[in-house]
């Protein structure tokens, strides 16, 4: 993607990828993605999805992912 903002909002990455803002939410919350690397939480408590880690997890093998 090569983004100047590698860390993007929700809002943002659900508008770039097609995936719906609950989607994303899933995946932080079942753990699909892990935390520190491909999601974080600000100190506001805002998520934001690291956009090179997200395309990694795209093109990666579903059971690289697995924990």
């Amino acid at each position: 993607m090569n983004s100047p903002n590698r860390w993007v909002l929700i809002k943002r990455l659900a508008e770039i990828t097609g995936y719906s803002e609950d989607a994303i939410r899933h995946k932080v919350k079942n753990g699909t993605w892990v935390q520190g690397r491909i999601w974080r939480k600000a100190p506001d408590g805002r998520i934001f999805v690291n956009l090179d880690e997200f395309e990694r997890w795209v093109e990666s093998d579903i059971r690289a992912t697995a924990h």
